[in-house]
């Protein structure tokens, strides 16, 4: 897939795998479990949330949607420092996401990045922290949802070696 097409297309298979423990009879007594298969790539189960009866130990699409949205920051980022000069040696993201009633329906209402990167020494601090704003600008999924994503960046320059 080139980098520079106009258009790239995303493709998955969901099958509900609840049906086999009966079908939808009443808003309490179904199984939410699916399973999502991607072409050539492992299937994901998962489910929906826990308040909305799903499996606590499965991943939903709230869960999801949040990773997404840290991913594609992770990503983005780290191929903005790899251009600019700036080495990365270690990324973590604690992310989240707030869903709340608006109106007659849930939405996400914001989604709080708090990415901890660690840079080789010689690399540039400011240049490093700069880079979040822009790779917020370009993530392809943060400019895809309606709500604020917003980041919290921590820098630290690991020791020389």
């Amino acid at each position: 897939m080139s980098h520079d097409s106009q258009q790239h297309e995303f493709a998955c298979q969901l099958v509900w795998t609840g049906a086999m423990q009966g079908g939808t009879t009443s808003y309490d007594h179904y199984s939410r479990e699916c399973r999502v298969d991607f072409e050539g790539k492992p299937s994901l189960c998962g489910t929906s949330a826990p308040a909305f009866r799903g499996d606590p130990s499965l991943t939903n699409p709230e869960d999801l949607l949040v990773a997404s949205l840290s991913m594609c920051h992770f990503l983005t980022y780290v191929a903005l420092c790899a251009r600019k000069g700036v080495t990365v040696v270690a990324y973590e993201d604690d992310a989240n996401g707030v869903m709340k009633r608006v109106g007659r329906t849930f939405r996400f209402t914001d989604v709080l990045l708090r990415p901890r990167v660690t840079i080789a020494a010689g690399s540039d601090p400011e240049t490093a922290r700069s880079l979040h704003d822009r790779a917020h600008q370009e993530c392809f999924i943060s400019n895809s949802v309606n709500f604020p994503v917003r980041h919290e960046p921590v820098i630290t320059v690991a020791a020389p070696v």
